[in-house]
């Protein structure tokens, strides 16, 4: 009798331009040939998450950001909510780039079932998506407070999924044998200058918060392999540094695929 197959949960977290390092470790699951079968993301993590789940691999990721380039991502950028008090940036240039690149534009076509975390911003409690319209769902998990406009789906005010549950490794912990999580929060190095500008006042104390969740989430119940690229001083939007983000994990990308494969090896 062949031995069952090992079903392994994947939880990408929040963290903004940081999260684009999670790619190279999508790579090294394609490399030892597994795939999740589940796969929770919150922020930059439910957009990776969701393209992966669609059936992209990592290097069809990697060339895909590469292809995007700093025209694309200044269109999506650019489209400041001039008359609104609620953020810079209205959000439609992302919706409009995931509409076009996502292979697929809900949940039920995803080769692999994903939950996406969105924050009810009235009730202050997770959103979980997992049916239904994709890019919307995703929208209201990247609506970071003071960046990007709040979403409204379904007459629910959503926000950045990170509000309440930065790292949801929690979410498919109940449904595999094995739950990887990747904690993109990165680290913080004081600057010459102590204090720090409006913009980064705001986002900063939004990832202290974030910290924290994860923190005690740790201690609850903790992931069978946790991930924390020590990815210093790379700002939220620092996204324009991509290059400098894949390349700044080789050595937890090396020491992933050792613990990867240890757990693979074991009957």
């Amino acid at each position: 009798m062949s031995p069952r197959r090992k079903r392994l949960g994947l939880s990408l977290g929040a963290g903004g331009a940081k999260g684009l390092c999670q790619i190279a470790f999508l790579k090294v699951l394609d490399e030892v040939g597994v795939r999740p079968t589940v796969i929770a993301g919150t922020s930059i993590g439910a957009i990776i998450g969701a393209f992966y789940a669609a059936g992209m691999s990592g290097a069809e990721l990697e060339q895909e950001l590469k292809n995007i380039g700093l025209k694309d991502l200044y269109k999506m950028a650019v489209d400041f909510s001039l008359f609104s008090y609620s953020a810079l940036l209205k959000g439609k240039g992302v919706e409009d780039f995931l509409k076009l690149a996502l292979p697929v534009q809900v949940f039920e076509e995803l080769e692999v079932p994903l939950k996406v975390v969105a924050t009810d911003f009235w009730k202050r409690e997770p959103v979980v998506f997992d049916s239904g319209d994709l890019v919307s769902a995703i929208r209201a998990s990247i609506a970071m407070p003071f960046v990007f406009a709040p979403m409204v789906r379904e007459g629910i005010v959503l926000i950045d999924g990170g509000a309440v549950n930065p790292l949801p490794y929690d979410l498919v912990q109940s449904e595999c044998d094995f739950t990887i999580a990747i904690d993109v929060s990165g680290v913080k190095e004081q600057p010459d200058s102590l204090v720090p500008n409006m913009v980064e006042s705001v986002l900063s104390t939004f990832q202290i918060m974030q910290a924290s969740i994860v923190a005690a989430k740790m201690k609850a119940g903790p992931p069978d392999l946790y991930v924390k690229p020590e990815l210093r001083n790379i700002r939220t939007l620092d996204f324009y540094r991509y290059k400098e983000i894949l390349s700044g994990v080789d050595a937890e990308v090396e020491q992933f695929k050792e613990q990867l494969t240890r757990y693979l090896s074991l009957p």
